[in-house]
């Protein structure tokens, strides 16, 4: 048994047809979003039910394939698809000294483009973020950024209790 879509002027469309162009729309949407994975779902959805309807099930069977198959592919590849359409980044070695501490091996001096400081038993070249201030040896200061290999550093003041 065939079914039908019945259209204004009383024409009348095969129903697979009709998943046919839905699956032919979500196709285009998938390919428009350049990967993005935001109809590939609704695309398996109406292409089962297009099977579904050339085998004669009923338009509820064909309706009850589609909703359940892409809502069930979309929850299931979720945590997948994340996984891998978006790995976690590895922190870099500049990432990890962010807001750590340290104290200055030579003087940081922005005007001459000097200055260094020792973070986690390392020594990193450093400039200061408040400005053009000196920073002398010694002093403990605190990364508030990287800007290429510079640590951005700013002198650190302890919370006052």
């Amino acid at each position: 048994m065939t079914s039908y879509l019945y259209l204004r002027g009383g024409e009348k469309m095969n129903i697979i047809f009709v998943w046919l162009i839905l699956f032919i729309i979500f196709l285009v949407a998938e390919l428009v979003t350049a990967g993005a994975l935001v109809s590939i779902w609704f695309c398996v959805g109406a292409l089962v039910a297009m099977i579904a309807a050339y085998f004669g099930a009923s338009l509820g069977i064909q309706g009850s394939l589609f909703v359940i198959i892409s809502i069930g592919l979309l929850l299931g590849t979720k945590p997948f698809i994340k996984k891998y359409m978006h790995p976690k980044t590895s922190a870099t070695n500049a990432d990890r000294i962010l807001k750590n501490r340290g104290i200055v091996e030579e003087e940081i001096n922005n005007l001459k483009g000097q200055g260094a400081v020792k973070i986690d038993g390392k020594s990193w070249t450093a400039r200061n973020a408040d400005g053009n201030a000196i920073i002398p040896v010694d002093a403990e200061v605190i990364v508030v950024g990287i800007e290429g290999v510079k640590a951005m550093v700013k002198l650190f003041v302890p919370d006052s209790e």
